[in-house]
This record gives structure tokens, sequence and C-alpha cells, in this order.
């Protein structure tokens, strides 16, 4: 245990890290309904109508689109709940992650 006349000097080596970014992404079907889709983007991301459409719609035009960025933990967990709801429903949605480079 330190005296009182010790002097405790923060370590210079210790580098803080953050949590690697992981990218979701929803894929465009041909069964899954829009308003659906914005349900799922409000219900799971908290996302607003108009954000949540417009993810929809970029979806539906090309493909793919990037709904949210964050950690592989909070990826994993977002992506279940909107496969769960979406699979409730009898609707093949599918969400994808990949690292954020």
């Amino acid at each position: 245990m330190p005296g009182p006349a010790t002097k405790i000097l923060p370590r210079e080596d210790v580098e803080t890290r953050l949590a690697p970014m992981w990218r979701v992404l929803i894929h465009n079907d041909d069964r899954t309904p829009m308003d659906l889709v914005i349900h799922v983007l409000q219900e799971v991301w908290k996302l607003g109508f108009l954000a949540s459409s417009k993810i929809m719609l970029e979806a539906h035009f090309k493909g793919v689109a990037l709904v949210a960025v964050e950690t592989k933990e909070q990826a994993e967990f977002h992506i279940d709940q909107a496969h769960s709801i979406a699979r409730g429903a009898g609707y093949p949605l599918t969400f994808t992650m990949e690292p954020e480079t």
C-alpha cells in the first residue's frame, strides 16, 4: 500500500481500444411487405418513419441497404429480434452483418 509520500503515476503503456463496429444490412426480397419492413426497422432499431422508409426503399431498389453501424453484440441482438418479428409474421425478411472497415 502506498504511503503518504508515494506518487502514483498513470501507466503510459495502456492503450484504450473501442469495440470493433459492424454494419447491419437489410436485403430485399419479393415477399415481405414494405409496411412490415418499416415496422421492423422502427421497432428494433427505433428509427423514425422517414428514416425507415428511406432504408426500405433503398433496399427495394438497390437490393441491399445499410441499417446501422453498431457493436457486434448489438448487431447480433437486433438481427435476431428483426428475424423473430419477420418469421413470426411468416416472411423471409433478411438482415446480415459485416465488419466496418
